[in-house]
């Protein structure tokens, strides 16, 4: 897993995917999926701290992680063998 996924790195990913949109259509949507996650977390701390709704914090704070988990999770699968990641190579 990587210790951080700074914004070049989710760029450079994102950059990959649009790439190879084609080849790899589910594999578009899930990251869309995860940097719209990342993005409802980022923004969604302000109105759940305005609004006094804590039961929101650790979704924004699960929305935040997203990005980094699903890369996590695929990076492992990869080198287990299970599930092929492209992509590995556009992130270093």
């Amino acid at each position: 897993m990587p210790r951080r996924l700074p914004l070049a790195k989710l760029q450079r990913i994102k950059k990959w995917h649009v790439e190879n949109r084609p080849e790899h259509p589910l594999e578009y949507q899930l990251w869309d999926t995860m940097l719209i996650l990342w993005v409802l977390g980022r923004v969604g701390w302000l109105p759940a701290f305005a609004l006094d709704a804590p039961w929101a914090y650790p979704l924004c704070l699960a929305g935040m992680l997203a990005p980094h988990l699903y890369v996590g999770w695929r990076l492992k699968a990869d080198e287990a063998q299970r599930l092929r990641c492209d992509w590995r190579d556009s992130i270093n």
